[in-house]
């Protein structure tokens, strides 16, 4: 027999199948990692098929089978197929997204602790003839042990090595291995509270599993009851004999979730995301491998749990970008996830009070089914959002981070023992250039998205064409010289609150204060308890978290978003003024937001206000269908790094004629090509250049081929070239 193997060396010339010999005395089986002599050296491989012959010849043999179990399953080599076809991703790239990092090399394996039983040949005469009755420490382990068996390691702090050791000498105790679950966060467990289904939930709920489409866009707005929906969803996938994933978009929402989760289904909820530890990863993984788990919850990696015979896939927060990955191996959540779906015949729901401009659209155009949810379950409904434009707070002389508006509310709010919530809109590194005295935005007048500035030489660039721009020293609309530039953090807000309310209790979450394993649990069940009056933090505090006693949230630089150099900038400032806007008032207490800005009369304020998604989209949607931006084309970058500036500046410039070669000759397909410095020209003392692409999608398949055969004919050693399909961060 012959194994068909992948080796595991990440790069483009051993990206192919090797054929070896599996002797006859090793069971090699599809999907289990193997040792094999590759050149001069043993390493690890995958079997992803085994054949009776190969057109090789003089092939070597495989040396052992590294696990005593299939870590790869042939739904997962079906994926791997998909994923090389679809995102250009290297087999092995994509085989090691499917099993723990540190299983690779045996760096991990299974806990195990020394168990002590009674010796169940021994009756109580013989056990009572080989002990002297002076030996009262061995009669008292004894008595210990009829009452059931215990780990050597709670034994010891209980009884004398001497005694343990003199009972097993006597064959009266028995010592065995057994395996340890290391179990993530054992405490968070929750109350199992049954809770009617509301008319809207019961509607959506048939809709999931009723439809004929793969695909359920469950728009609900925030404190709608998607969590219990999804509950009773995944519950009907078990009762089935199925299992189910559930995906949150970031680390910091998995306790929220596991703790509601555990509480309905107990030890059947494994969690899967890299803020375990290894051993705790790995121990759920094989949980969920063994059948043992049912259900696993956890971030973008989670989709790929390696559970079997999936019902169910739930993408909470779909619209969020952390569904996509930006770093090799690159890929789109949704998309892993409607392989799985298909493959199982199963569904996948994709929920959001925000959905994205291309879920929503295609939602409109039928290929997926929409289950809209639009009220509270609070009989308050949504909070009331006040917009504060902060252009008129500087001319009142007001030119601190709170307007009066927000600072008196937090005054009262706290007075009242009610918390409040401060959302810092910090996004990426780059910063618009604004006037504060009339809210003008410096824009480039090719492309309609803002400029950034670049300090290093003292100009305003375009991230999409290169175009370049003056700095401005006076506003071109109102001639002030009150031009801003620049961040606010998080750090700074929380000085102004204690330095406005010395009494109060004030915590912070960011990226900085959350770098412990524990550091989200310990700050939001803080905030929880009341420990806190006041949290401050940003994006990771935006979606998710339920904290009744919040009525207030402040909305600080909400225009940091909204003038960011991308396409993407107006949508994803709705969704996170509307995502940040739903923690207040989830109780019956109410709320309210307050939004400040520098362009309070922007559409996306006067929708938000109103949470008006459906006028959002359309708005948004026309903007995107006359302007040619996704989801009506294809943006392409290719990115190209180097420690060597010459090496990718010749890299860039080999791939770039190739491109606009081909460009040249397809007119027809290309609305644009341009190759340039990055925004961040080095990071990590990498210098970065790219090109950048804008296509129509009718041939799209065929010129995405193209531009990763020219990567793939032009790479150039020492430089890493890749393409990414509208990247999420274009800086």
């Amino acid at each position: 027999m012959i194994a068909k193997v992948i080796v595991d060396i990440s790069n483009s010339q051993t990206d192919k199948i090797f054929d070896y010999i599996i002797p006859s005395n090793l069971d090699v089986r599809k999907g289990a990692r193997v040792i094999v002599p590759f050149g001069p050296r043993r390493i690890e491989g995958f079997c992803i098929d085994t054949v009776e012959s190969s057109e090789v010849d003089s092939l070597k043999y495989v040396e052992a089978v590294a696990d005593n179990f299939v870590s790869i399953s042939q739904e997962m080599l079906e994926l791997m197929r998909y994923m090389k076809d679809k995102f250009y991703v290297r087999y092995v790239d994509s085989l090691r997204l499917f099993i723990p990092s540190k299983l690779r090399g045996g760096r991990i394996k299974e806990l195990t602790r020394i168990y002590l039983t009674l010796n169940p040949d021994m009756s109580d005469s013989d056990i009572a003839a080989a002990i002297s009755p002076r030996a009262k420490n061995q009669l008292a382990l004894v008595e210990r042990l009829k009452g059931g068996g215990d780990y050597l390691t709670a034994l010891s702090n209980e009884f004398s090595a001497a005694a343990i050791k003199s009972l097993a000498d006597k064959n009266i105790i028995i010592k065995t291995n057994e395996e340890v679950a290391r179990k993530p966060m054992s405490s968070l467990v929750g109350n199992k509270n049954e809770v009617a289904l509301r008319p809207i939930q019961k509607v959506a709920l048939q809709k999931i599993y009723s439809s004929e489409k793969d695909v359920v866009l469950l728009h609900g707005v925030t404190g709608s009851g998607k969590t219990l929906v999804y509950i009773n969803a995944i519950r009907q996938a078990l009762e089935q004999g199925k299992t189910a994933i559930m995906l949150v978009p970031e680390i910091s929402l998995t306790p929220q979730m596991l703790r509601n989760f555990r509480g309905y289904f107990g030890d059947s909820v494994a969690m899967l995301h890299s803020g375990l530890s290894d051993g705790e990863r790995f121990d759920e993984w094989r949980r969920l491998l063994k059948g043992e788990a049912k259900i696993a919850v956890g971030a973008r990696s989670a989709i790929f749990a390696p559970v079997k015979n999936l019902g169910i896939i739930i993408v909470d927060e779909e619209h969020d970008a952390s569904y996509v990955s930006e770093s090799n191996p690159r890929y789109r959540t949704v998309d892993v996830a409607r392989f799985r779906a298909q493959y199982n015949n199963a569904k996948v729901v994709l929920g959001s009070a925000t959905p994205s401009i291309e879920s929503y659209l295609l939602a409109k155009r039928g290929e997926y089914e929409l289950a809209v949810m639009n009220e509270r379950i609070s009989d308050k409904g949504m909070p009331d959002i006040e917009i504060v434009n902060m252009s008129h707070e500087l001319l009142m002389g007001n030119d601190s981070m709170f307007s009066t508006s927000l600072r008196q509310k937090i005054t009262d709010t706290i007075k009242k023992g009610e918390q409040v919530m401060i959302f810092l809109n910090r996004r990426g590194h780059s910063s618009f250039v604004m006037c504060r005295k009339c809210g003008y935005i410096a824009k480039c007048s090719d492309c309609d998205v803002s400029l950034t500035y670049h300090s290093v030489d003292d100009r305003l660039k375009c991230h999409y064409c290169g175009k370049k721009y003056k700095m401005l020293e006076s506003c071109p609309d109102c001639g002030s010289n009150n031009i801003r530039y620049g961040k606010i953090g998080t750090q700074r807000v929380v000085e102004e609150i204690k330095r406005l309310l010395p009494h109060v209790n004030v915590l912070r979450m960011d990226n900085e204060t959350t770098t412990t394993k524990t550091a989200y649990l310990d700050i939001l069940g803080a905030f929880a308890a009341k420990e806190a009056q006041v949290l401050v933090g940003t994006q990771m505090i935006a979606k998710g978290h339920d904290f009744p006693e919040v009525t207030l949230v402040g909305i600080l630089d909400a225009d940091m978003s909204l003038y960011h150099q991308d396409y993407r900038s107006n949508e994803r400032t709705f969704q996170l003024v509307t995502q940040v806007a739903g923690r207040a008032g989830r109780s019956n207490k109410g709320g309210k937001v307050v939004l400040q800005t520098y362009a309070p009369n922007h559409y996306v304020y006067r929708f938000a206000a109103k949470y008006d998604y459906e006028g959002f989209f359309q708005k948004e949607n026309n903007v995107r269908m006359a302007t040619n931006f996704p989801p009506y084309t294809t943006i392409i970058r290719v990115l190209m790094t180097s420690e060597d500036e010459d090496k990718v500046i010749d890299c860039a410039k080999s791939i770039y004629r190739k491109l606009l070669d081909f460009a040249q000759q397809n007119k027809d397909d290309f609305l644009y090509i341009q190759a340039m410095k990055a925004p961040l020209g080095r990071i990590q003392n990498k210098y970065r250049y790219q090109i950048i692409a804008r296509i129509k999608r009718q041939n799209e398949s065929n010129i995405i081929a193209k531009f990763y055969s020219v990567i793939d004919e032009n790479q150039i050693r020492g430089v890493t070239a890749f393409a990414e399909l509208n990247p999420q961060n274009m800086a």
